[in-house]
């Protein structure tokens, strides 16, 4: 998605601020300091005028106390170097210096069943601060390595790719090089995580590993995007395929690689949506215009369906305050397209473009049908933090869950949506290039009846 650029620097010194409020709240008696917290403030300066309580930002709460507060919540349970407890499972790849990457495991120093921390298939309905508080526990080690040189890289990258593939918590002994270390930044850019440091031992406990995913990590001769599907299509989560594919566990020998997580996603979710667009072009069209609705987080999902040949767009409005339009004095709206043909450039909206296409061909698909769809995103100050991806895909999926509201007219359609949404119908008209030739352009066949 493109943003304005909005540089960080670190601040003078240190954002004192934020520990004067924290000396005032119920974490006052919590054991913190400057080395444990470091913070970063934006060049405008607003977030250290603001001191979280004045909300010039927009925001209907400010989003650094929140990540402030729960990381503070898991540096009191940090004694120590190492850190012991039941990974969900979870790893995350690097994507700053690549092709050299910070690989590691995501530690939570408890031990129970922590499988939700790393299950965005089950965090729709959970709050922003449910969602903070579980993902804040993760603490991330990091190792550097090669995404290409992976495979000779030592025992904390092989116990690192043995947690990837694992289907429940595995219990792990994560021993750090120092103190694990938080960051807390004052922009809307970074997702919320807990604190990290360079692994200096790591033991994983016994992994019982995914079985569809264990075979296709064993056939070496099964291209990735293959075993990708083969692993969709046999109900594996959408979730566990990205992990395994961000830590090389898919493909020819010679040609597996790790993936950066945030990558992984992404590609995850356009080989699979990809597949599925070449099956519901097989079907036959929906009969009426349809309305699908969904809203959480804040945001509000509407996605319309037209009776028509597959195409697809993805559409989104952010209000002054919202995450990608922190400092804007008006809405900014983005879009994307494509044809019935597709498109061959990476989306300038991102990852939100490919999971929001996944979830409406998986509907298309059970229904053996196909359609013109248009996702809008209406999304307002109460969504004060990114929380990821999965919330899009999590969003429309449960959208097209609901019962559909059917209409005779796209104009009956549009009706619906434009009182649902804030934002002017016209605006989106303007924005759109589908809705645009659906309203202003006559079909073949129309002027085929006509001619008739």
């Amino acid at each position: 998605m493109p943003l304005e650029s909005n540089k960080t620097t670190i601040a003078r010194k240190d954002n004192s601020w934020i520990l004067e409020l924290l000396d005032k709240s119920e974490l006052a008696d919590l054991n913190y300091n400057q080395r444990t917290l470091v913070t970063k403030a934006s060049k405008s300066g607003l977030c250290v005028v603001c001191k979280g309580s004045k909300f010039l930002c927009g925001k209907t709460r400010c989003p650094i106390i929140v990540r402030v507060n729960h990381f503070m919540k898991t540096a009191s349970l940090i004694k120590k170097e190492d850190i012991n407890g039941a990974s969900p499972p979870s790893v995350f790849v690097g994507r700053i210096g690549y092709p050299y990457v910070y690989v590691g495991p995501m530690v939570p120093p408890l031990h129970a069943d922590t499988s939700l921390y790393d299950t965005p298939e089950q965090w729709f309905g959970k709050s922003i601060d449910e969602i903070v508080g579980f993902r804040s526990l993760l603490i991330r080690g990091k190792h550097r390595v090669h995404v290409r040189k992976f495979q000779n890289a030592g025992k904390i990258i092989d116990k690192t790719r043995e947690l990837a593939l694992a289907i429940r918590p595995v219990e792990v002994e994560l021993n750090l090089k120092k103190r694990p270390r938080g960051f807390i930044f004052l922009d809307d850019y970074v997702q919320p995580f807990g604190p990290s440091a360079p692994i200096r031992d790591l033991k994983v406990g016994t992994a019982r590993w995914d079985n569809h995913i264990e075979k296709a990590y064993e056939d070496t001769d099964l291209k990735a995007a293959h075993a990708v599907l083969e692993l969709y299509h046999k109900g594996v989560l959408v979730t566990r395929i990205q992990r395994a594919f961000s830590v090389g566990a898919f493909g020819l020998k010679e040609n597996r690689r790790f993936v950066p997580t945030r990558w992984s996603i992404t590609a995850v979710d356009s080989v699979i949506s990809r597949a599925l667009i070449q099956k519901i072009k097989e079907f036959p069209e929906i009969g009426e215009y349809r309305v699908y609705e969904s809203r959480y987080l804040d945001n509000q999902f509407e996605v319309l369906m037209i009776p028509s040949a597959w195409s697809y767009e993805a559409m989104e409005a952010w209000y002054p305050g919202t995450v990608w339009n922190p400092t804007g004095k008006s809405i900014v709206m983005y879009s994307d397209w494509e044809g019935y043909s597709g498109r061959t450039t990476y989306a300038e909206i991102g990852g939100c473009y490919y999971a929001a296409r996944l979830a409406v061909c998986e509907h298309l698909m059970k229904e053996k049908r196909q359609a013109t769809v248009i996702v809008l995103r209406e999304a307002h100050p109460g969504y004060i933090m990114p929380v990821g991806v999965w919330q899009v895909r999590e969003n429309v999926r449960n959208a097209i869950k609901q019962k559909p509201l059917k209409f005779n007219t796209l104009k009956e359609a549009l009706n619906r949506i434009a009182n649902k949404f804030q934002i002017p119908l016209k605006y989106w008209i303007a924005r759109s290039t589908l809705l645009k030739n659906m309203l202003y352009q006559r079909r073949i066949s129309e002027y085929f009846k006509i001619k008739a």
